[in-house]
């Protein structure tokens, strides 16, 4: 069955691939900065490698029979798969031998088999491996070359097969395709007729219901049994949020994340007989239900999760409700995540983190109720070293409230601090609570960091999400603004010491900071941004084609007068003689959203102009850059460029991580 991700297209938006903020968990009210500290208690500083290194171990997941448990290890400084039995660490064994790229996913199908994901040069065109965990047997399932693969559904209800899709046949659509595990026989399920978006399996494996979509107008089909033909449910447009969840326990309705006739997205389930809504399962009133959470041992919803200021879960079944209720106990100062259970669902593997503690796992066993520790994510961690992340909103110049997080340096005066503004990529997506590698790392130079969910953040309901098409450089990039101004005004940051970065749309604002706002900031980091809105829509890859009409409607259609000069205007490549400030720019050169040229542009014409650009170029990497090596390198320079450009006082590192004693 599809998760909501599945639902809506990944590749629709300037978010970062690989990230370093772990997400949120559970509940938690928003609070005033704490003043004033005192100057004992300033933190060590640590190096770059100190919040960057590979971790030791992450992504645990349990085997459907629950015999084994794998996990994510770094080998030759790239992330593979290992597997050991459940309960004996000791005969844990390597399954994959990568050295070219972190392997980018993997998880379970069958009862003994693995399947992972990987690309060439941070391409984005993932292909698919199996790995047999007892045989080490290894088949490339997908082409290798110029093909996107995922897998559709693991099947649970039939171990030997999995059902995946890709757009071999034609790079702007996927078809559907079975394949046994067994004898690695692949055959064809559902051939695209050409705007089928998404497919959705019911309880037994079988398609029942997809979305089709011209790239602005969907509909949603729904058929009774595999022999019958599709019927039209629903007409929308990409406004009117509907995203199936899961069938009903008895195959016939389905659950679904509705926004038709309401702001915020609801739980619901839908008749599909009368094709209508029948009862509304869950709301909340302030922002969207993100997503439910269905069992297939107990073949019943069981959560359902929203986001504030930090992420909520609703239990609706007696018996996961005990057994997180047993978690909340034993982890009492964690944000707590079920992050894999076996088939039966007897045992979860956990984690557990906060704003200022990377991760921990667990392994939780609900019928003996017994937790066992796994492993620490980072065993050189010192969470007391930490800033903790507090989550603040403020009033935009036309009366929006805008959420977001300030992270204060430990061990400092919250008073005139050098502030660093934090855009997050989308730039439909949001900014979570929880521990994030790159806003620790400022705040250990003792710079103060603000992210905000300006608008069109995703989470806050239909009206905010909309009111920013075609909104780039403009209202959206105000309240970017009036975030600063709002510490400034606080007293938190002291004016004329801020600078911005951001990573994809987040780079965007970052350009779009220094060219409209010059006097607000003092230097500028631009990580895999768009400098210009014509060549960005130009170069999209070929499998965000048909949703070109979408992107026009949310970014702006150049063939449409009005639009063009929108666009002109809000494209930073066109406007650099208003920039001044220092700008260090970091590009993938095989990035398939953001391409090279985004980044080309803005430095030709500033170094044209004499002002000073650092530009990092790197050749194997795409969206954001995976290869340790490379990452390593990238926040090192930016790390140097604000205590350049940033900071009065270059803050004095050691020469090797202090992390060595805890290891």
């Amino acid at each position: 069955m599809f998760t909501r991700q599945q639902w809506i297209p990944l590749a629709l938006g300037l978010a970062m691939v690989g990230c370093s903020q772990t997400s949120s968990s559970d509940n938690g009210a928003g609070a005033t900065p704490s003043a004033t500290t005192v100057a004992s208690e300033i933190p060590p500083v640590y190096p770059v490698d100190y919040f960057f290194r590979n971790s030791v171990v992450r992504s645990y997941q349990l085997s459907p029979t629950g015999e084994y448990i794998a996990m994510l290890k770094p080998w030759q400084d790239r992330m593979n798969v290992f597997v050991h039995p459940v309960g004996d660490a000791h005969a844990e064994k390597r399954i994959t031998a990568i050295t070219g790229r972190d392997i980018a996913e993997y998880f379970w199908v069958g009862d003994n088999t693995i399947i992972y994901s990987r690309d060439t040069g941070g391409d984005e065109n993932y292909y698919l491996v199996s790995v047999d965990v007892t045989t080490g047997e290894e088949r490339v399932i997908t082409p290798q070359k110029g093909v996107l693969a995922y897998v559709v559904d693991v099947l649970p209800s039939q171990p030997d097969d999995i059902l995946f899709s890709t757009n071999e046949r034609d790079p702007q659509i996927f078809d559907i395709y079975r394949y046994n595990l067994k004898t690695g026989q692949t055959t064809v399920v559902a051939e695209n007729p050409g705007n089928v978006r998404h497919w959705m399996t019911d309880h037994n494996g079988d398609i029942r219901a997809l979305a089709t979509s011209d790239g602005v107008n969907t509909a949603l089909l729904y058929r009774d049994s595999v022999d019958q033909p599709f019927r039209t449910l629903k007409n929308l447009n990409f406004k009117q949020a509907f995203y199936p969840v899961a069938f009903t326990p008895d195959n016939k309705n389905l659950y679904a994340l509705s926004a038709i006739t309401r702001d915020k997205m609801a739980l619901v389930e839908y008749d599909v007989s009368t094709n209508q809504e029948v009862r509304e399962i869950f709301a909340h009133p302030d922002v969207d239900v993100s997503s439910a959470h269905y069992s297939h041992a107990l073949n019943k919803l069981v959560s359902v999760t929203y986001v504030t200021d930090k992420t909520h879960h609703v239990i609706m079944d007696e018996g996961y409700q005990a057994a997180y209720d047993a978690l909340r106990a034993r982890l009492p100062n964690s944000e707590i995540e079920i992050t894999s259970t076996d088939r039966a669902e007897h045992l979860f593997t956990v984690l557990a983190y906060s704003d200022v503690a990377r991760p921990s796992y667990y392994l939780y066993d609900r019928q003996s109720d017994v937790l066992t520790k796994l492993a620490d994510q980072a065993p050189w961690h010192n969470p007391e070293h930490m800033a903790p992340m507090t989550p603040i909103s403020y009033t935009s110049r036309d009366g929006l409230t805008i959420n977001g997080y300030l992270t204060l340096p430990k061990g400092r005066s919250a008073k005139d601090l050098p502030l660093l503004v934090l855009p997050h990529g989308g730039p439909w997506a949001r900014d979570y609570w929880g521990f994030n590698s790159e806003v620790q790392l400022f705040a250990n130079r003792g710079i103060a960091v603000l992210q905000m969910n300006f608008r069109g953040s995703t989470g806050y309901g239909t009206a905010f999400w909309q009111s920013s098409f075609k909104q780039w450089g403009q209202t959206m990039q105000n309240d970017i603004t009036d975030g600063v101004n709002w510490a400034i005004d606080q007293g938190y940051a002291k004016a004329g010491d801020v600078c911005i970065y951001g990573a994809s749309y987040g780079g965007y604002a970052t350009l779009a900071g220094l060219t409209f706002t010059p006097d607000l900031y003092k230097c500028g980091i631009d990580y895999v941004g768009v400098s210009n809105l014509f060549t960005f829509m130009d170069a999209i890859p070929p499998y965000w084609a048909p949703f070109l009409a979408m992107m026009k409607e949310k970014v702006g259609d150049k063939d449409n007068p009005a639009d063009a000069k929108m666009m002109r205007a809000a494209s930073p490549v066109f406007h650099v003689d208003n920039i001044q400030a220092p700008l260090l720019v970091l590009q993938g050169a095989k990035d398939p959203r953001v391409v090279k040229s985004e980044s080309d542009q803005i430095v030709e014409a500033l170094r044209g102009r004499g002002v000073e650009v650092e530009y990092i170029v790197k050749e194997n990497e795409g969206h954001g850059f995976a290869q340790l090596e490379n990452r390593l390198e990238a926040y090192q320079a930016m790390d140097r460029f604000l205590q350049t450009h940033l900071l009065e006082t270059p803050v004095a590192q050691p020469a090797t991580s202090p992390a060595s004693e805890k290891e």
